[in-house]
């Protein structure tokens, strides 16, 4: 054994290149492998644990009270399935008034306990106390993962208008989102609770056909209509998957293309050397090596960078998870310690890969197992006279210089060798034509969000919480402001207003527009129905129908400080779930408000500039007519964008960069198998200059059927892949964003396998066309 391991060793030395090629394009693969897997394991893992330490509730059920008895309740503890219960608890709605606490904002589902522990639902309870006094109140907020500090210190006051003021007593969270905050039960009772409330967890609910048959269980001896909401932990688990799994998808995608290319290289590599190293082969079995020692010889050569990169691929891999684990769960109370590489990650990265490069190794290697020593040593390692030499001269007799006609017939000697260059090349052409179209879509997608040029300038009364005056406009007056100074065209009153969902735990907030809503371009995002014709009706958020099981022409009711209106679902657009992803006409408002001053309630105005009018002077404009006013300039970037962007770019490149290596490699074996007839070459008259137009040309039209077999590849990743990050995401696309293709795009891909190739060809051609006609003819 210690023969083979010095003889193998010897092999790396001697081939360093290769060596070192060898590496790289594990070390690459590997690191992205590692992240992909990374990422599948983060995308439930980390809930699964934590939903677990909190006994999370399966099922948030929320009844009505006039139609359903706690007695009656309590005996849905006891039905079939249901492996624990807790409730029910009073549910009543807090609506905050202007000017409590910043942070919290909007109507509150409260949910009488007397205790934050139970069989379902174990409340976090993280800073201060439970609330068990009259006026006392304990806030669902998320702990921070930097500081663990408190949003505000306890003790402050939440004050609902017309009521007595809520004390902050404690800080808590919930995992299952079963309330924004909690009292004691008789709290809760001098609320005078509309609803009531039931934690359950099934023996069987891991999907959402599951689930939907626990609550028919649990509900069946109820009266009709007593449910008036029930919340799946499948939409919460979703909603947090949607972090780290949307970047999964394409991850993968680069994954697995950066093996293949790593296996095509890795046994180019190997098929060069046994064929290259015929000799050596022979003079080794001369010695006393078995065939299989042979083998065991490439083989080992092949390991040691491998292993290498392997474990430099995992070290980077999990460097470059840390952060997008820690961005895409941020705010989810994910507990930072847990989001970290799995140990099965790591494993499968550091055995799998080099497993891989050895069985992508095996098959050239057994060439040397079957040459008996005199076979090796005769052979040589000059290519047989009759490979290529006909399609030379065929091209011979054309017009083509013969430079060129001699490069395009180098392919043809190593049929085996071409193959797998080719499909390095078509590898890494397909590799930049999903990232190509996937940034166009990110972007299309991007612009459609962001809406640029829709409006350019914010308006909004300023906060007196900040020391402002706010203006004493009222909201036409302000209006009619807007549109009356100097380079205003369209202008959109936006009232963010905090709305509570009957019958669902989690407050939302409501966008009422009015004005030029329709030059917003909210109409291009919709994805499901129509947008809003007038009052009564509803837009959401894709991401916010589908983890509630909504669909169009279902019935929403809305309600602010005691006051109900019900709405219609027109429309889903495809803007992910946030702060606001619901929207409403102008006029739904006032039967919940009976209107909305600006000093009330978060009313934004959006204002769209005449064409050259300049955004620093209407800026000047405003706050000279009233400096009541607070305005900005829209900007903003969206962080998956600039991360899907900034990835797929340099993803890109390593694949692309990895490919041109394997030409590299390609050029370097036809340079030392065809040294006597390079020699022979420029003994008769070729200038390095056509010698190298020789090599290139031979790589170069590897190049183009790379190119032109890797485009349509790439396009079908593309329409495959795209949908599921946007599904991972919980986003759906409209057609137009997939719509990325055009003839001058496709005429520069259809260049890119040319560049890849020239690019990896040119050095190893320009040494060869350095080399002395002596050099060129010496031996082995």
């Amino acid at each position: 054994m210690s023969a083979v391991w010095l003889a193998a060793r010897a092999a790396a030395r001697r081939r360093r290149l290769q060596t070192i090629i060898i590496g790289i394009v594990v070390l690459l693969s590997t690191s992205t492998l590692v992240i992909a897997l990374a990422l599948v394991d983060a995308a439930s893992a980390p809930f699964d644990q934590a939903f677990a330490a909190q006994r999370g509730a399966q099922v948030v059920a929320a009844f009505d009270t006039t139609k359903v008895s706690d007695a009656q309740l309590a005996q849905t503890a006891r039905q079939p399935g249901v492996v624990a219960a807790a409730g029910p608890y009073g549910q009543a709605v807090l609506n905050i008034a202007p000017g409590s606490a910043a942070f919290v904002s909007g109507p509150l589902t409260v949910v009488g306990r007397a205790d934050p522990a139970g069989p379902v639902d174990r409340v976090n309870l993280w800073e201060g106390r439970w609330a068990t006094g009259p006026g006392e109140i304990v806030v669902n907020w998320t702990p921070p993962a930097d500081t663990g500090a408190a949003p505000l210190p306890l003790g402050q006051k939440l004050t609902a208008p017309g009521g007595a003021p809520f004390t902050i007593v404690g800080y808590a969270y919930s995992l299952s989102r079963t309330a924004d905050a909690w009292v004691s039960p008789e709290q809760v009772a001098a609320m005078h609770p509309s609803a009531t409330q039931m934690l359950y967890r099934f023996s069987t609910a891991a999907t959402n056909a599951e689930i939907s048959a626990d609550v028919a269980s649990v509900t069946a001896g109820l009266p009709a209509d007593s449910v008036l909401a029930s919340q799946s932990y499948l939409t919460v688990k979703q909603a947090v998957a949607a972090g780290p799994g949307a970047y999964v998808p394409f991850l993968m995608v680069f994954g697995f293309l950066g093996l293949l290319v790593a296996v095509l290289i890795v046994a180019n590599i190997i098929s060069g050397a046994v064929v290259s190293g015929l000799r050596h082969i022979g003079i080794l079995k001369s010695l006393g090596f078995t065939p299989r020692q042979v083998v065991a010889v490439y083989l080992l050569m092949v390991s040691l960078p491998s292993v290498a990169g392997c474990v430099l691929g995992t070290v980077v891999g999990n460097l470059a998870t840390g952060p997008l684990l820690a961005n895409a769960f941020q705010g989810l109370g994910m507990d930072q310690s847990t989001l970290g590489v799995s140990p099965w990650v790591d494993a499968a990265a550091l055995l799998g890969m080099p497993a891989v490069v050895l069985l992508a190794a095996l098959v050239p290697a057994l060439r040397a197992h079957r040459l008996s020593a005199a076979q090796a040593i005769s052979a040589g390692s000059a290519p047989r006279t009759g490979r290529g030499l006909a399609v030379q001269r065929r091209l011979s007799g054309t017009r083509l210089p013969r430079s060129v006609s001699l490069g395009l017939g180098l392919p043809f000697a190593r049929p085996g060798r071409t193959a797998l260059t080719t499909a390095a090349v078509l590898l890494g052409v397909t590799t930049a034509t999903f990232a190509t179209g996937m940034i166009n879509t990110v972007t299309k997608y991007a612009d459609a969000v962001d809406r640029p040029g829709a409006s350019q300038i914010t308006v909004q009364p300023a906060d007196p919480r900040f020391g402002r005056t706010p203006s004493k406009l009222s909201d036409p007056a302000t209006e009619a402001l807007l549109r009356g100074l100097p380079g205003a065209r369209h202008v959109t009153a936006d009232a963010h207003v905090p709305v509570s969902l009957v019958g669902y735990t989690q407050g939302v907030t409501v966008d009422f527009l009015r004005g030029d809503s329709a030059t917003l371009r909210f109409q291009d995002e919709i994805v499901k129905g129509r947008w809003l014709n007038g009052p009564g009706e509803i837009v959401l958020a894709s991401a916010f129908m589908n983890q509630r099981g909504l669909a169009v022409g279902d019935h929403l009711t809305l309600e602010v400080s005691g006051k109900q209106t019900r709405v219609t679902i027109v429309g889903a657009t495809m803007y992910g779930s946030g702060p606001v992803s619901l929207f409403c006409d102008w006029q739904t408002l006032a039967p919940l408000t009976g209107g909305v001053k600006p000093a009330e309630s978060s009313v934004q105005y959006l204002v769209q500039l005449a064409p050259g009018t300049s955004t620093d002077a209407y800026l000047g404009s405003i706050r000279a007519a009233d400096p009541g006013f607070e305005a900005w300039a829209q900007t903003g970037t969206n962080n998956f964008t600039v991360a899907t962007i900034s990835l797929s770019t340099v993803l890109t490149l390593m694949l692309s960069a990895v490919a041109a290596l394997g030409v590299f490699n390609t050029v370097v074996l036809n340079t030392r198998e065809r040294r006597r007839d390079l020699g022979m070459l420029k003994s008769i008259g070729m200038t390095p200059r056509q010698v190298i137009v020789m090599m290139v040309t031979s790589m170069a039209a590897l190049g183009a059927v790379g190119g032109l077999l890797g485009i349509p590849l790439g396009i079908v990743a593309h329409r495959l892949i795209i949908p599921a990050t946007a599904h991972a995401a919980d986003v759906d696309l409209p057609q137009g964003l997939m719509d990325v293709w055009h003839a001058p795009v496709l005429a520069l891909l259809a260049l890119a396998g040319i560049a890849i190739a020239v690019v990896g060809a040119f050095l190893p051609a320009r040494a060869t066309a350095r080399l002395t006609i002596a050099q060129a003819l010496h031996n082995e």
